[in-house]
């Protein structure tokens, strides 16, 4: 039954890509998917089909919209509440842009968005948010966001809760810190670059390394749980968007913390998601 969609869906996210690359383009007027009627200003609203997430495809002369949803998703009302309401944010914010911006002719405003799962047990359903919203400017906004829905509990487990205190932050940063810094050093000898600049490009991305992964939870708010043995956790996977430890070319940069450096800092609450070294 959703085949259809699919394909429609397929085809705009091609139809993101093309407009992504070429700016100066402009794609034809249609009329967004869905049988309500569009809005006063032209707008169509976004609906979904109460209780259960769906695909969205919107597309106007002005901008184009396409948003995917994993089946799983649904099978926990209180996590599709939670990925809807992203999505809307995310949405309405384009929208926004799209209303009082004076576009130049050719021009595309777009959101283009995917909610994958990464890990489905009976303890854990973890799910993806990438994408990005082009309003302008030299290159799209990324949109990089993490949900961990625990399903006995039935909630979101925040990295405030998984590592509740300020010092254990500091060990847990103090490793990821360590990686990043390997691996932008093999980036950078990979390139041969001059000793000079090599120099200059070490201290300038080090910074950012070193102020995007200090020791605040704040910097810690995107994980993925990595599987392990027995269905238990091996470790976490820390995801920074472009700009956090790096500048925008690197794009998503990630740390995978095992379990062994992880579980002296975790709640004790949660130890039990993780396998015991």
């Amino acid at each position: 039954m959703r085949a259809p969609g699919r394909s429609l869906f397929c085809l705009t996210m091609l139809a993101l890509a093309l407009s992504a690359c070429q700016r100066d383009t402009a794609a034809p007027a249609q009329p967004a998917s869905g049988g309500d009627q569009p809005s006063a200003d032209g707008v169509q609203p976004l609906v979904e089909t109460p209780g259960e997430l769906q695909d969205v495809v919107e597309m106007d002369s002005s901008f184009i919209i396409g948003i995917s949803y994993p089946p799983e998703a649904n099978k926990y009302p209180g996590l599709a509440a939670v990925l809807h309401a992203y999505a809307q944010a995310a949405r309405e914010e384009l929208m926004e842009a799209v209303g009082g911006a004076t576009l130049q002719p050719g021009t595309m405003y777009d959101l283009s968005l995917s909610f994958t799962t990464l890990l489905d047990t009976p303890d854990m359903l973890a799910i993806a948010a990438d994408g990005s919203s082009y309003t302008g400017g030299a290159h799209d906004n990324p949109l990089i966001e993490r949900f961990v829905w625990l399903v006995p509990e039935q909630k979101l487990l925040t990295a405030e809760e998984l590592v509740p205190g300020e010092e254990d932050w500091r060990v847990i940063s103090a490793y990821v810190r360590e990686q990043l810094h390997a691996a932008l050093s093999q980036r950078i000898d990979a390139d041969e670059l001059p000793p000079d600049e090599r120099s200059r490009l070490m201290r300038s991305a080090g910074k950012m390394i070193d102020e995007g992964s200090a020791p605040d939870v704040a910097n810690y708010q995107q994980f993925e749980p990595v599987p392990g043995p027995g269905g238990k956790l091996s470790g976490l996977r820390f995801v920074f968007p472009p700009y956090q430890v790096g500048p925008y070319s690197d794009g998503v940069q990630t740390v995978e913390v095992p379990a062994a450096v992880l579980l002296p800092h975790v709640a004790p609450a949660y130890r039990g998601l993780f396998a015991q070294s």
